[in-house]
Order: structure tokens, then C-alpha cells, then sequence
């Protein structure tokens, strides 16, 4: 999983570029933030570099609240029938995490469209194009013009998953570091499965290591909170 998972590698004298496939720019649609869209691309899309990243975010925050809508009637109504009393602060756990998958999703495996009728799969897909050289890729990316390119990913990757590993623990009332990091390490290995069938990213090793080191200081940060409050 790339940083926000637009950045396909297409390695030419080491640089990274952004690509933003035209099945995407097909099918784009907002149903609620199409304004907020509209005004950044008429007043600043000339200004921002990569103004293609600015525009996924939008799209899938669009598709996050869509359906952490749904989310949210379906977790009312089991609520209300199941009649199980939970605290504010738990209850809040559940809502802030479900946000966070789902955003998680948007951004890296259903990036290309809205609804579930949409999705292509591509079962035939050559596995060689698979990553399995652990740093290989990575360290591809010190070798051009700017380190940023080199940060951005890997930082990026280990940012999105210390969310998990501050939030996880919370949902399933266990402490337990090794059920935190094996939980992360298969929705990260997930993420890379199905931006392979999907063809919406590039699979690699890399990516699944950094995606756990960030579960691993999530869980961390949740430890010391849950030490001192």
C-alpha cells in the first residue's frame, strides 16, 4: 500500500510518479462534497503540485461518509434491538475505528469506485508483479533527485497504521501486542491482496512491514495513555 496508495511506482531514473488511472477520472462523482470540491479545483488546482492527490482524498472522504452512514444505521438499529448497555467512551472506540477502516479502504483498495457492482477483479494477474524483495523498491527511492519520495512512503505507510494499533486494542478489550500486530499485519496483507486482483496499487512486502511497525507504535501510544489516565 502506497501513501494514500496513488503513487504507482514507475521507476525511471528513480523518480515516483503520480498516477491517477482513467477508469477513475470515468467514473468520478461526488455525492456530498462535490462544492467543496469544485471551489479547490477552480481556485488552487493550478497552484498544487499533484493536485491528483488532493483530488482522491476528496473522492474518498466523499465515499467514507457515505458509507459510514450506512454504518452508522446499521450499528443504531443493533444497538436498539440487542438492548446492551455500553459506555460513551467504548461505543466512540467503535464509531472512530469503523471511520478509520473504511476511510483506509477508500483510499487504497476501492479508489477507482463507488459502489460494490463496480469492481473489476483480474484473477489472471501475473504474480510476478508481486514485491516479495524485502527493501528492494524502497530503497530504489533514495536513489533519486529528493529523499521525499523516499519518506513519503515509508512514513506514509507507518502513519496509517498507528491509528490501528491505538484504536484496536480498544475494540476487543485484550491488550495483547502480538493479537494487535497479528490483526494489522492481515488487514495490511489483505490491502495488498486486493489491490492486486483489483488493479488499484502495487503489491509489495514493503509495504506490510511498515503498514505493522505502525500498528506496533499504536499500540504503544495506547499502552502509555492507558497507563496514565
Amino acid at each position: 500500500m502506497r501513501f494514500f496508495n496513488i503513487l504507482e511506482r514507475n521507476v525511471f531514473h528513480g523518480e515516483l510518479y503520480v498516477i491517477i488511472k482513467p477508469k477513475l477520472r470515468s467514473r468520478l462523482g461526488y455525492a456530498f462534497l462535490q462544492p467543496l470540491y469544485e471551489y479547490i479545483y477552480h481556485h488552487y488546482a493550478a497552484h498544487i503540485n499533484h493536485f491528483a492527490l488532493i483530488k482522491l482524498i476528496l473522492y474518498s472522504l466523499d465515499k467514507t461518509i457515505f458509507y459510514f452512514i450506512i454504518f452508522a444505521i446499521i450499528r443504531l438499529c443493533w444497538l436498539l434491538f440487542i438492548r446492551h448497555r455500553r459506555t460513551l467512551k467504548s461505543e466512540a472506540c467503535v464509531w472512530l475505528f469503523s471511520f478509520y477502516v473504511i476511510l483506509l479502504l477508500m483510499l487504497t483498495v476501492f479508489r477507482d469506485t463507488y459502489f460494490p457492482w463496480q469492481l473489476t477483479f483480474n484473477f489472471h494477474r501475473n504474480l510476478g508483479d508481486i514485491n516479495l524483495v524485502f527493501m528492494k523498491e524502497t530503497l530504489k527511492l533514495t536513489q533519486g533527485q529528493s529523499m521525499l519520495d523516499f519518506f513519503y512512503n515509508s512514513l506514509g505507510n507507518i502513519l496509517w497504521f498507528i491509528p490501528f494499533g491505538l484504536l484496536f486494542p480498544k475494540i476487543i478489550q485484550k491488550k495483547s501486542m502480538l493479537l494487535t500486530i497479528f490483526f494489522g499485519g492481515c488487514l495490511s496483507v489483505c490491502i495488498e491482496g486486493l489491490q492486486f486482483i483489483l488493479e488499484t496499487g502495487v503489491s509489495d512486502i514493503d509495504d506490510v512491514f511498515f503498514n505493522v511497525c505502525g500498528t506496533i507504535i499504536g499500540f504503544i501510544i495506547y499502552r502509555i495513555i492507558y497507563r496514565f489516565l
